[in-house]
């Protein structure tokens, strides 16, 4: 409704939002009053790197422990994605360093630079503009390093992000098959996402999507690197909302689970 964004008594001022509140304690503002502050209110998920370490505790990283469960950060959680490191929104491993907020912010770009607030459209004539011309933000990358292993260098941000996916999700089922001692399938549409794979083909099957049959085999490492791979699905412009800083975050816990990265970057 209007009224979700907008003050009603002196329409159509937008809500004052001087800064917002993120789940792991964060405060972070894009400045006093801007309206795009109005968006993060929503748009920055509803767990984080500190919710995931309190749920988990003390508890030894490769043993199951039966009180754990799925933490879902929920979807849509751009916001937190932007800032990085800032707000933790993904998880973030210990010893590793993350980079904070991606450098449209600093050009002063906001959530409704690059989104239309009312139709949700992406204002790609403002790629063009520092992009070569480029409308595409798919197909958009900044220098040539192969992130994802492919030897493709030209392709978008968005397909290193897409491939670091994927190798992420096999490192996950390989874990849960090799040291949770059960295998497990992910279907991004059907709640609560990772299952039991009682047939082992990878894959989450109409009879195997049911609520008494959800994963229960969680160790410490296996849901931290669920929870990143959620986050990621579930941000599908993270890409270009912060691409270096989601890479980071697919990397650590690819590389974590015991994945090879001996190609990636």
């Amino acid at each position: 409704a209007c009224s979700t964004c907008h003050d009603e008594a002196h329409f159509p001022n937008t809500l004052a939002v001087p800064a917002v509140k993120f789940p792991s304690g964060a405060v972070l503002t894009f400045g006093d009053g801007a309206s795009a502050n109005l968006c993060m209110e929503c748009h920055q998920g509803r767990e984080s790197t500190v919710s995931v370490n309190n749920a988990i505790g003390n508890a030894p990283d490769d043993t199951v422990d039966t009180s754990l469960r799925f933490i879902n950060p929920h979807y849509f959680g751009a916001g937190a994605t932007l800032w990085g490191d800032e707000a933790k929104g993904a998880y973030e491993y210990t010893g590793k360093t993350y980079l904070g907020h991606h450098p449209h912010v600093d050009a002063g770009q906001t959530c409704v630079t690059c989104h239309d607030a009312h139709a949700l459209t992406i204002n790609t004539q403002l790629c063009a503009g520092c992009h070569g011309g480029n409308t595409d933000p798919e197909t958009i990358r900044m220098g040539t390093t192969d992130y994802d292993g492919d030897a493709n260098t030209t392709e978008g941000m968005y397909d290193e992000v897409n491939t670091m996916e994927a190798l992420l999700l096999t490192a996950v089922q390989k874990y849960a098959t090799d040291t949770a001692g059960s295998p497990i399938a992910y279907n991004t549409n059907s709640y609560p996402y990772f299952f039991i794979d009682t047939n082992g083909n990878g894959i989450a099957d109409p009879d195997e999507m049911k609520s008494s049959n959800s994963y229960a085999s969680w160790t410490p490492r296996l849901l931290r690197a669920a929870y990143n791979y959620q986050w990621v699905q579930k941000d599908p412009g993270a890409f270009a909302h912060n691409g270096k800083y989601i890479l980071q975050i697919l990397y650590d816990s690819i590389q974590d689970v015991g994945g090879d990265v001996s190609t990636l970057t």
